[in-house]
């Protein structure tokens, strides 16, 4: 199970949801089959639909 707050607290050096996005689709590519998002992303860019963006690059395994 793929937590959104582990992912932050292991990428302390993200700097944007877009950096973000990223880091979930890679996580999505190595096999990780489930995915919470627990906590919001603290990033200025953060935009209000960034629980559907990041459902999305999860799913999507590209």
């Amino acid at each position: 199970m793929l937590w959104l707050s582990e992912v932050l607290l292991q990428n302390h050096d993200l700097e944007s949801f877009e950096q973000l996005e990223k880091v979930i689709v890679e996580k999505a590519q190595e096999g990780e089959m489930f995915f919470r998002m627990d906590v919001k992303p603290p990033f200025q860019d953060t935009p209000e639909n960034w629980e559907e963006r990041l459902e999305a690059v999860f799913t999507a395994r590209t």
